[in-house]
């Protein structure tokens, strides 16, 4: 189970370690891809493969699912952790999450997210307890 909150530095090569904690769990090769709310999502190969599915699955005759298929396989690499424990992060996909220099990881169960430290901050800062409490019965929690 992927789980917790690090915080790295990117550093000039746009190399990122990945924490201890989290390497026997994400495996030595990972997928990284853009994700959602501005983020890039990492994904266990095994993980991924089960993503992958799912996109494969919806019908090419319809936009929306053809837009959300682009998005996510377009930017998507396949990463390796080096024997410093640190992987490389695309320009493009650094681009887009706005990774310049500080980092967070977050687990989210199975799959990791990467987020630039300030954009994390902010998204975690509007993050109300009461409000998921709310909508937890709506998700069958």
């Amino acid at each position: 189970m992927l789980i917790g909150e690090y915080e790295h530095s990117v550093d000039v090569k746009g190399r990122l370690i990945m924490p201890a904690k989290l390497r026997d769990e994400i495996g030595y090769k990972f997928i990284v891809t853009k994700g959602l709310d501005g983020c890039l999502f990492v994904f266990p190969l095994k993980e991924w493969e089960i993503f992958q599915e799912k996109l494969r699955a919806l019908p090419v005759s319809d936009k929306n699912a053809r837009n959300f298929t682009r998005f996510f396989f377009a930017g998507a690499i396949e990463c390796e952790i080096d024997k410093q424990g640190r992987f490389l992060v695309s320009s493009n996909l650094r681009e887009f999450a706005g990774l310049d220099k500080d980092v967070v990881i977050i687990g989210m169960n199975s799959r990791l997210e990467i987020w630039s430290k300030e954009k994390w901050q902010q998204c975690d800062e509007n993050i109300s307890a009461d409000e998921i409490a709310d909508h937890m019965t709506d998700l069958g929690i």
